[in-house]
């Protein structure tokens, strides 16, 4: 599976963001979706995910982020909401072809990477 994310950019706290990531490929094989994200000088870190429509978020997220999933267009979103300068980060997507229930947040779950988009949250 090939993903591509975008959808990042420059916005000041409090604003929203929504990315995307297109997925490309044996996306029927994907039953799992997820977002981390990397900061600067730091390791990656687990927003969400998405495992046959359960859904699952970070304790730094939660209640502010929302991802889904549109299998028609092979796409996954992250709605971001009340971003704040500590959510600055490359996000990057990616897919299993396992359901998790547990272990959704490890990054070694995961076969397929995309690139990441850049977001950067202004005070």
């Amino acid at each position: 599976v090939q993903l591509q994310a975008s959808g990042g950019g420059l916005v000041q706290a409090g604003g929203s963001l929504r990315l995307a990531c297109a997925a490309s490929g044996r996306t029927y094989s994907s039953r799992t979706m997820g977002w981390f994200r990397q900061a600067p000088g730091k390791g990656r870190e687990f927003v969400a995910a998405i495992s046959d429509g359960d859904t699952y978020y970070g304790d730094s997220v939660m209640g502010r982020f929302t991802i889904s999933r549109d299998n028609d267009k092979n796409t996954l979103y992250l709605q971001m909401n009340s971003l704040q300068p500590e959510d600055t980060a490359v996000y990057l997507c990616a897919a299993s072809p396992r359901h998790y229930r547990v272990y959704y947040y490890l990054t070694s779950s995961y076969a397929d990477w995309g690139q990441g988009t850049q977001v950067t949250v202004s005070s």
